[in-house]
């Protein structure tokens, strides 16, 4: 079980605890004895860990509006045939001897940690995402790390797909990007098994996960709709449909969340498939690598921030991924692969640094 902690002050000048002055306090006017110094940090509110525990439910549909967990530590325990819904962003949370739960946990700032849990399906968002000692979890996943499975079976990744209005504001503030999210990259620890597989494309999340059904949660205003989602759809790991892929990258601006998804809508409408999506930082040298002779083009646009780098798959990607950049992006600087021939190379040079700069 987590533990729970609120933030720390710091201490007055001095490096002495400062004292909350208030009337009283020091000395008791009526018996003038000494009276212990209260401490600013005792007048705060507690947490309460109840208020951040499902423990013990069956049969029960539970859940936390958005702004109820604020980035706490969050625990769920001993639950069956249970509807849960985290709609808020937390610091990391546990999952354990859950049987037969319908989930979806809202950004994660840290670790996700299903133990001893069977036939549940869950909508999750994280840094990291760990299972162990767990059977038939059928998850819908955004996982910044290579999540990981251990001494687990039968389990199913798709592609996260959600939204609610506060969702997109949560997700930064729980320090994650839409756009860093490797939910088929798994590496399972179990030697000499098989034991994940990949939900199919056609999985709609709502068979998986339904929405809200009390009153309080159906106040969320949830769409489970893949075009409204969050996260961009992606293919992940699953085999491409074509030999042609095409990279773009957008550099840092008021804009780029904004374009790339320009991009993804304008690419996917005509029949191209998003396969993989990254954000991140690049340097010079970096650049050099990636862009090769166009690198001194745009190392001037690497100190503003990350970049964010798309790779669409289907026959004629590069042209019409060029086509769409001339005509809709016609006064942004866009990195877009020059030919089919170079665009393989393209994609596995800047993919590769990608994963060798996240620690992947």
């Amino acid at each position: 079980m987590g533990c729970f902690f609120s933030r720390r002050r710091k201490p007055a000048q001095g490096g002495q605890p400062q004292l909350q002055q208030q009337a009283g306090a020091g000395q008791d006017a009526a018996t003038g004895e000494q009276k212990a110094p209260q401490y600013s940090w005792d007048l705060r509110a507690k947490v309460d860990p109840k208020d951040y525990t499902f423990s013990g439910l069956k049969n029960e549909t539970v859940g936390r509006l958005p702004g109820k967990v604020a980035g706490q530590q969050f625990v769920i325990q001993d639950c069956e045939n249970c509807k849960i819904y985290i709609f808020d962003h937390s610091a990391t949370i546990t999952i354990d001897d859950c049987v037969n739960c319908q989930i979806f946990l809202g950004p994660i700032k840290g670790s996700v940690f299903f133990r001893d849990c069977k036939d549940c399906k869950c909508v999750v968002a994280c840094q990291q995402f760990r299972t162990r000692d767990c059977r038939k979890l059928e998850v819908f996943l955004c996982c910044a790390t290579q999540p990981i499975v251990e001494s687990s079976t039968g389990m199913k990744f798709g592609c996260f797909q959600y939204y609610y209005p506060e969702l997109a504001l949560q997700f930064k503030d729980a320090g994650l990007s839409i756009f860093n999210n490797t939910w088929s990259n798994i590496h399972d620890f179990t030697p000499g098994e098989n034991n994940w597989g990949l939900l199919p494309e056609t999985a709609v999340v709502q068979d998986y996960v339904p929405l809200p059904s009390s009153e309080e949660l159906k106040a969320v205003r949830v769409s489970t709709d893949a075009t409204k989602s969050i996260i961009p759809i992606t293919r992940g790991r699953r085999q491409k449909n074509s030999d042609e892929s095409c990279l773009t990258v957008f550099f840092a601006g008021d804009y780029t969340t904004a374009n790339a998804r320009k991009l993804i809508d304008e690419m996917t409408s005509k029949g191209f498939q998003l396969v993989q999506t990254k954000e991140v930082l690049m340097k010079a040298e970096d650049a050099h690598r990636v862009f090769q002779q166009s690198a001194l083009e745009f190392i001037p646009l690497l100190e503003k921030g990350p970049v964010v780098a798309l790779e669409f798959n289907g026959d004629g990607a590069v042209e019409q991924c060029q086509s769409t950049i001339n005509e809709v992006f016609s006064g942004t600087k866009v990195f877009v692969s020059e030919s089919k021939t170079s665009a393989s190379q393209d994609v596995d040079n800047f993919y590769n640094f990608a994963d060798m700069q996240m620690g992947m």
